[in-house]
């Protein structure tokens, strides 16, 4: 197979990342009957099926997922020969896919934001999901993950910073409930939790170990619609430390302790960690956490 089945190649990319042949049509700029078509040859081209389909769009198979891996260095090789040969050196554009853990989005956004302003020609595709990102298999440039240290072979992996959580409450639920003065005082207390992956948290476990499960009021699996109960009133929970501090409505339960910290890590697939759009947001990335803490 050669370079001139790399439009094939190029839209078999797009299917994998979107997961939809009409969000693979609207990104490529054509038909989605076209995007079939190539889907359909570069399967009989290689001789093996490349996506199962059902009714919600294509999933890669474990070819589906190597192909993707390929073409995702690929295609970001192919930008940057585009961008030299249009005399911008290693200008920094296109697409930068980031996937982080749940609950960092208020850390994170500025920082993409500012990333843009100086690079107007990037887009930013944020992803965040319970399940792990597969760097090898090309699903995000950059994964920020939290807890023990990433192990997953060929990727690099980088300390960034630590989340420091810290527990709050409303001052209208304090006036209604009183101000504990510590874990001793917790009995009679409302809390807000989660429940599912997100307890292996060592802030959550913490609180699960001193409080009652009857006491947990509000219980949720996703950590932002927890920081949105807490934010609300329903009772005591974590929120970020960096976040709180802005809202004058919140009090602190508790100041922060080193036993409910995770260290935050940024992790790179080898294949793309040198190249010049994944290093530019590596370092921006690192200059803005110096703020977080």
């Amino acid at each position: 197979m050669g370079f001139e089945n790399w439009d094939e190649v190029r839209t078999a990319y797009h299917v994998a990342r979107l997961g939809t042949v009409s969000g693979a049509a609207e990104v490529l700029g054509v038909h989605h009957a076209t995007v079939i078509r190539h889907i359909d040859a570069l399967e009989k081209r290689l001789g093996t099926r490349l996506f199962q389909r059902h009714a919600r769009g294509y999933t890669p198979t474990e070819a589906g997922r190597d192909l993707l891996a390929v073409a995702q260095a690929t295609e970001d090789q192919f930008n940057q020969l585009a961008s030299r040969l249009r005399g911008q050196g290693d200008a920094v554009s296109g697409e930068l896919v980031v996937t982080s853990i749940a609950g960092i989005s208020a850390l994170l956004t500025p920082v993409f934001l500012a990333f843009q302003a100086e690079h107007p020609g990037v887009t930013i595709r944020y992803l965040t999901d319970t399940r792990l990102f597969r760097l090898e298999y090309g699903e995000a440039h950059v994964a920020i993950r939290a807890g023990a240290t990433p192990e997953e072979p060929d990727n690099v992996v980088q300390p960034l910073s630590r989340l420091r959580p810290g527990l709050y409450a409303t001052r209208a639920y304090v006036a209604a409930h009183g101000l504990p003065a510590g874990p001793e005082d917790f009995a009679g207390h409302h809390f807000v939790g989660v429940d599912g992956d997100v307890t292996r948290a060592p802030f959550h476990r913490w609180l699960r170990a001193r409080v009652a499960p009857e006491a947990f009021s509000y219980v949720t699996s996703d950590s932002v619609a927890m920081e949105d109960a807490v934010r609300a009133g329903a009772g005591i929970g974590f929120l970020s430390v960096h976040e709180a501090e802005r809202n004058p409505d919140l009090v602190a339960i508790m100041p922060p302790q080193p036993e409910w910290e995770a260290p935050l890590w940024l992790v790179t697939h080898v294949d793309l960690h040198r190249t010049p759009k994944v290093q530019a947001f590596l370092a921006h990335i690192k200059a803005a956490a110096r703020d977080w803490s």
